[in-house]
């Protein structure tokens, strides 16, 4: 009577579950910031948006690129160009720890570009201080 060992199959799966296990959280946005929270709930999306980031020394990213401020208004006018027919949606990611005006200042050239699909990143609410 011939049996089929499962064993090495188990072995496998454990094995490729312990990689997606390490892996999973390695595939989150590449810039880690440390985010402020908030209550509103996530947005649901069809398109991947373009994420802009700002981390807590005021350098800034579009996606894991770094782009110097300089050249932010040429950098957001071609991704404009290239979603001419929808605006496309942008997350912006900033570090809690920066001044108000330096959000606001790439706020300011992300309307200029005429890019006024912004969201504002958070993480989930904390019940600590409340």
């Amino acid at each position: 009577m011939a049996e089929i060992n499962v064993t090495p199959m188990v072995d496998v799966m454990l094995v490729l579950l312990i990689i997606f296990m390490i892996t999973a959280p390695l595939l989150m946005a590449g810039v880690p910031l440390n985010l402020p929270d908030s209550r509103a709930k996530a947005l649901e999306q069809e398109i991947e948006p373009v994420q802009v980031s700002l981390d807590a020394s005021g350098a800034l990213f579009i996606g894991e690129q770094l782009v110097p401020f300089t050249e932010l208004p040429a950098r957001l006018a071609a991704i404009a160009e290239r979603g001419r027919a929808e605006p496309p949606q942008i997350y912006l990611r900033a570090d809690r720890a920066l001044e108000y005006g330096a959000v606001m200042r790439v706020m300011g050239e992300l309307n200029r570009a005429g890019l006024n699909r912004v969201s504002l990143v958070t993480t989930g609410e904390t019940d600590q201080d409340r």
